[in-house]
């Protein structure tokens, strides 16, 4: 069983017992009216003074000596403490005088950098210090910048739920921090500890799976670092992770067709600009229509802020569309359509598909000549119908009223 220990502000332990910081500390204390004074007035029994505002001042005044243990006291509490910069992809930590015990009253800090796209792993082959309640007496602590990541106190062999033990501590970045700290006095030997840490490489194609800066297609990790590719089809967008289509030259000429945003029906690629042309002779008109399923990301108060669909007809421009709620059928009254889609660089929409056909302008009424017929007989003609017009035994076509001669 463990020695009950006296508390920290118990000094005094006369002659000899006491280091020149632990001696300078005490008059620092007295001095600044935290503790009492001892004093012996005339050989007799010590006496002590109260601490009133001007008593400070003179003693002081009277015993310059003082000022001088003020500065001794800082100087070698500055001195017990100081920090030690590594840099080198792995290395080896000891407690100050290791194997052996080390000294009362020290606190040493090793700052660990390596290169970025690298974490810090450390981990102890011995451990051995004092133990205490949560630590509070000597401790090795390991921390990040904003995180303590672990206190560890005790020996390995007793006190195994405050020791490292077979614990590895990886830091979440390429710094970390340790930093040892022992007491004013320790009245069993501890011999400190021995540390190792290595850089190890940080993959980060399995953590940035749910992450915004996870690889849009493909993502192929190195040593230090990773980087995107995309499948066929695609192209890797200036940010080095998103997959973007070139889509801005599709032309259209047939009279129907069939028109779909990228990858339809699973979600459409982010960053993304497409261009669909519907270029047909003059004379014909141009019909859209949504079917099937349509999902484009929208905003419940802003209408179509990140992705939308706008169609040009002519003079005429329509939109934005999108939400989850389709156009209705849309008669362009023109021959030459633009369908522009755009995306930005997030969501998971599944995106449009539309259908449209060409309708030639209806004809002027057209009738068949006398003594002759049309065939075929129909109600209305449209551009680009075709006709035959013949005329009875004994008669022949020169002008059909109504067309071109």
């Amino acid at each position: 069983m463990q020695t009950p220990r006296p508390p920290p502000e118990d000094l005094d332990k006369g002659p000899g017992h006491a280091s020149i910081a632990q001696e300078a500390l005490r008059v620092l204390l007295v001095q600044m009216g935290l503790r009492e004074a001892p004093r012996r007035v005339g050989g007799g029994e010590p006496r002590t003074e109260g601490s009133g505002s001007g008593m400070g001042s003179e003693r002081a005044k009277e015993k310059p000596w003082l000022l001088l243990c003020h500065a001794l006291c800082f100087s070698l509490l500055k001195a017990s403490a100081h920090t030690v910069e590594l840099n080198d992809m792995f290395g080896q930590i000891q407690s100050p005088g290791y194997p052996d015990s080390y000294p009362s009253d020290s606190e040493v800090t090793w700052n660990i950098t390596v290169p970025e796209g690298f974490r810090i792993k450390l981990y102890f082959m011995h451990f051995n210090l004092e133990s205490s309640y949560l630590c509070e007496y000597d401790y090795v602590k390991v921390e990040t910048e904003d995180q303590v990541l672990a206190t560890f106190c005790g020996r390995e062999t007793t006190d195994t739920e405050q020791t490292p033990g077979q614990e590895v501590v990886l830091s979440p970045g390429s710094f970390m921090s340790v930093t040892f700290r022992s007491d004013f006095s320790n009245e069993e030997r501890y011999t400190g500890f021995d540390a190792h840490y290595m850089a190890v490489d940080v993959d980060e194609c399995k953590e940035r799976e749910d992450e915004e800066l996870s690889c849009d297609h493909y993502c192929h990790n190195y040593i230090g670092g990773y980087y995107c590719s995309c499948r066929f089809g695609y192209i890797l967008h200036t940010d080095n992770r998103t997959c973007r289509v070139e889509c801005s030259d599709n032309l259209f000429t047939q009279r129907t067709g069939l028109i779909t945003s990228p990858d339809y029906p699973n979600p459409y690629p982010k960053s993304s600009e497409c261009l669909y042309n519907i270029e047909l002779e003059e004379g014909f008109m141009v019909s859209l229509q949504f079917e099937d399923i349509f999902d484009i990301e929208d905003h419940p108060e802003v209408p179509c802020p990140y992705d939308y669909i706008k169609i040009k007809a002519g003079a005429k421009v329509l939109g934005p569309f999108c939400g989850e709620k389709a156009p209705e059928p849309i008669s362009t009254q023109s021959h030459s359509v633009q369908i522009l889609f755009r995306s930005d660089n997030s969501g998971e929409n599944r995106g449009w598909r539309l259908s449209y056909r060409a309708a030639g302008n209806e004809c002027p009424e057209l009738q068949p000549p006398v003594h002759g017929k049309i065939e075929p007989l129909q109600a209305t003609y449209s551009f680009k119908d075709q006709v035959l017009i013949s005329c009875d035994t004994g008669y022949k076509v020169l002008k059909v009223q109504g067309l071109p001669g």
